[in-house]
């Protein structure tokens, strides 16, 4: 049966407030089934000045001291990574995390903001980790740094500190938000279990002709399909999400209704928080699960299921 997917009622009318490459605007209505995780460069701007702020400049620290929206903190991945593994990219602990928002002077309090200049992906892996940990004080600013000059907001050089503050996060966790090596091997071995793994990579990384720093091997994880995660973007102009109806056609091929369940993967867990955000955020899928390891880890051990593209074996 293809997805239908029942959307909340228009929530409001939004002006793009980035023009991208073609420098036009356009009205157009967001009918999310979320837009709470979500801001547009304009509403940020309303709030600049908002002691309990914190916006946070998810790219490399080359990247951010080239400019950067001001009053904005750099974190970048190797910030967020558990390094003690023999492959890359897995989430860092609480503990660390406490103690680098500590560090950074973010308060319990605060609002976080997050922007990248990809398309949201790196960002989304910070709103991941974040919301994974039960904070859920915490936006995208939809088109990143894109959308903010869009928008005529001015960046700067100056780098910005904070006094070291207490931060903690909540007792609880929402663990499930993500899915482990274990768990995910589990799911394939259950034949009554009604899952689609989605592969949100390249489709040359998909297929197998193409295998990226860090992975042991080429291919994908047994029985999963391929929706690229850039889908969802806009990239060639806005660097926004796509709107509602666009992401329902994208997504409809899944063939599953908002309850089913839904674990997605990509190289090291970034493009497939992009993802994880779309359908949970967006289009309200209630069981969307992110495969931290992702294809790094699953290539790793040579007694897990992979496929490649015939042509590839």
């Amino acid at each position: 049966m293809i997805l239908r997917i029942s959307l909340y009622a228009a929530l409001y009318i939004l002006l793009l407030s980035c023009k991208g490459i073609n420098e036009t605007q356009n009205s157009v209505l967001t009918n999310y089934a979320s837009t709470e995780h979500l801001i547009e460069a304009k509403e940020l701007a309303g709030i600049f000045e908002d002691e309990n702020l914190k916006i946070v400049d998810f790219r490399s620290p080359e990247n951010y001291r080239a400019g950067h929206i001001n009053g904005s903190i750099n974190i970048w991945r190797t910030d967020i990574s558990d390094n003690s593994l023999p492959y890359e990219g897995m989430r860092a602990d609480k503990e660390n995390i406490e103690r680098l928002f500590s560090r950074l002077g973010i308060e319990n309090d605060d609002l976080i903001v997050i922007y990248d200049d990809k398309g949201s992906y790196d960002a989304a892996r910070l709103w991941c980790l974040l919301k994974s940990y039960d904070f859920d004080s915490v936006k995208i600013l939809n088109g990143g740094l894109n959308c903010w000059g869009g928008a005529g907001e001015k960046l700067t050089v100056k780098p910005v500190s904070y006094a070291p503050t207490q931060f903690y996060l909540p007792e609880k966790s929402n663990e499930n938000l993500w899915i482990d090596k274990e768990e995910l091997i589990s799911l394939l071995g259950n034949r009554n279990s009604n899952i689609r793994i989605v592969d949100t990579r390249s489709s040359e990384e998909y297929n197998g002709t193409l295998i990226k720093k860090g992975a042991s091997k080429a291919g994908r994880i047994q029985n999963s399909i391929h929706i690229d995660w850039a889908k969802a973007i806009d990239l060639r102009n806005s660097k926004k999400f796509r709107s509602a109806e666009e992401l329902q056609e994208i997504y409809n091929v899944l063939e599953m209704n908002l309850k089913d369940t839904v674990v997605v993967y990509c190289h090291t867990g970034y493009r497939s928080s992009l993802t994880t955000f779309v359908l949970k955020e967006l289009l309200g899928f209630e069981n969307v699960r992110n495969y931290d390891g992702s294809w790094v880890e699953w290539s790793y051990f040579n007694d897990l299921p992979y496929e490649k593209d015939s042509l590839m074996l």
